[in-house]
């Protein structure tokens, strides 16, 4: 079914529309992600003003961050929305290997030719996802001068299904919700 026949869905995108009770407007989709893995436990590096947030050896900076033995790379877990040729993206940390982790720096560094990805463990707990475990993804290089992204790994989670069949406007708007961003009664009819 297309999206486009949903009046809530007209209004999610239609910047000139605003809500009649609140004022508030829309302008489509918008991405959720994150200052930091959900491990680090240092604080958050916008919110220090700094753009690299260092606590002795422990270094944090917009796309990737070591931890005592642990590195991490800032990425994307998109989702397809159901309907449309348009996509959700979580901005969540993946935890790679040391070895997967400097491979990363020196493609992006052009030191090195490419990256060829790696497995990776999510290291953000996702709103409106039950998230009992940290989850195994492969994270993919699809694009040098874009993020790159987190792929669920198969029968996992549910996650793994919406990556490969996509999620519905409804559930969207849960996972907004479960943000704390409720936007579901700014589109109703007035």
């Amino acid at each position: 079914m297309e999206l486009n026949s949903d009046p809530r869905w007209r209004r999610f995108n239609d910047a000139t529309r605003t809500c009649p009770c609140c004022g508030q407007g829309f302008q489509g989709i918008f991405d959720i992600g994150y200052d930091h893995p959900q491990v680090w436990p240092h604080g958050n590096r916008e919110a220090s003003g700094q753009d690299i947030l260092e606590v002795g050896r422990d270094r944090l900076g917009t796309d990737l961050c070591e931890m005592d033995e642990h590195y991490f790379v800032r990425a994307i877990l998109p989702i397809p929305i159901i309907g449309t040729d348009q996509y959700f993206a979580f901005g969540p940390w993946g935890s790679v290997s040391e070895k997967s982790f400097k491979a990363y720096v020196e493609a992006n560094k052009s030191i090195a030719p490419t990256f060829d990805g790696c497995f990776s463990w999510l290291r953000n707990d996702l709103p409106g996802f039950e998230m009992d475990d940290w989850l195994p993804c492969d994270l993919e290089v699809e694009d040098p001068d874009q993020r790159p992204r987190l792929y669920v790994h198969e029968g996992t989670h549910e996650l793994a299904n919406l990556q490969r069949n996509g999620m519905t406007f409804d559930r969207l708007l849960d996972v907004y919700a479960a943000a704390g961003q409720d936007i579901r009664p700014h589109l109703m009819d007035a």
